[in-house]
């Protein structure tokens, strides 16, 4: 299934990466790959991620990369990722 990131997540994840890159630009590209890499495994396995506990809603899921929650709907055609928190954030 075809993995969609929205402009939030989008801007979510390059977040991270300036707030990472003040330290090191070298871990803040390791950390927005390792979380982008995460959409294969939603792709193949959309089901895989929890349910938002915050939404009482089958279809919006997450994955979590420590420290950060990835959060995506399914849809019939296509997964939308909706945003990328840090764990001790609320959404």
């Amino acid at each position: 299934m075809k993995v969609v990131w929205t402009n939030t997540a989008i801007e979510h994840l390059q977040s991270i990466h300036d707030y990472i890159a003040q330290n090191s630009k070298v871990y803040a590209n390791r950390a927005i790959e390792k979380l982008l890499g995460r959409s294969q495994q939603i792709a193949e396995f959309p089901y895989s991620g929890r349910t938002v506990s915050e939404f009482q809603d089958q279809s919006i899921r997450e994955v979590i990369s420590r420290p950060y929650r990835i959060i995506y709907r399914i849809k019939a055609n296509q997964i939308d990722v909706l945003a990328v928190v840090h764990s001790s954030q609320q959404f």
